[in-house]
């Protein structure tokens, strides 16, 4: 569904040109769900705006469904980290979730809306204003604003790098049962290991300065995934210490014992 090849980007710096991305090459299917990994500063998110559209490539080719991107695709939405500078504070949750569907007739605009709502556990809370809203909760309304667009591809820049840990494991479990429902292809950018084995069918990490892809890893976990009998198998443990050494992280040899 979604292409890369030979992908370059290279972006102008105080001290000159600075090689972000260099010949990357990696596809994602349709209804995949592919987490992007790597240190800071690899170019994970750059890698992200390029497929959404919104940061040209300097070299290479990214293609969407065999046509190439050069502004955001149709059906292709993205979710931001900040989710509290992306939200409007003075519009009630019904009417941000509603921002990116306002030229639709009333009622195909509210039906979205309250599917959306409720994919995301705030059918209670439409009428409050984000600000009302704890951390969890205004990332919910954004990605519910996503959902509300009926995305082909959703594109997550670490969505829940902001939040605690329980609020991230209970967003990262809804997430799950929202792909599931809706079939959406899913790209999610995160430094957190154990939150990419835990919720993709494959992860890529990017490594090198400019960066290419340096571990392309399949996730064949069981789903529905549980965020203590999942962590608990061997085989997800023995991903994880693979994709941390990937990352140039020292671990101690691994045991299934």
């Amino acid at each position: 569904m979604i292409s890369c090849e030979d992908l370059t980007v290279t972006l102008p710096g105080a001290s000159g040109p600075v090689h972000i991305l260099d010949k990357v090459r990696f596809s994602v299917d349709k209804g995949e769900f592919v987490s992007v990994l790597g240190t800071s500063g690899s170019g994970k998110t750059t890698l992200l705006r390029v497929l959404g559209g919104l940061q040209p490539a300097t070299g290479g080719r990214v293609s969407c469904d065999g046509a190439g991107i050069s502004g955001p695709p149709d059906g292709v939405v993205t979710v931001f980290q900040d989710y509290t500078h992306s939200l409007l504070p003075w519009r009630t949750v019904r009417r941000n979730v509603a921002l990116g569907i306002e030229k639709l007739p009333k009622s195909e605009r509210e039906g979205r809306v309250d599917d959306a709502l409720a994919m995301v556990g705030l059918s209670e809370r439409g009428d409050e204003y984000p600000w009302r809203l704890s951390g969890g909760m205004q990332q919910r309304v954004q990605i519910a604003r996503a959902l509300a667009m009926r995305p082909r591809v959703l594109l997550m820049d670490e969505p829940f790098g902001a939040l605690d840990a329980m609020t991230k494991a209970a967003l990262q479990d809804q997430l799950q049962q929202v792909q599931e429902l809706t079939g959406t292809t899913v790209v999610f950018v995160t430094h957190d290991v154990e939150e990419a084995v835990y919720l993709s069918d494959r992860l890529v990490v990017l490594r090198g300065s400019p960066a290419n892809i340096g571990l392309s890893l399949d996730v064949p976990l069981p789903r529905p995934r549980d965020q203590v009998v999942t962590k608990e198998r061997a085989d997800y443990l023995e991903l994880r210490h693979e994709v941390y050494e990937a990352l140039g992280h020292r671990v101690g040899p691994w045991s299934k014992t």
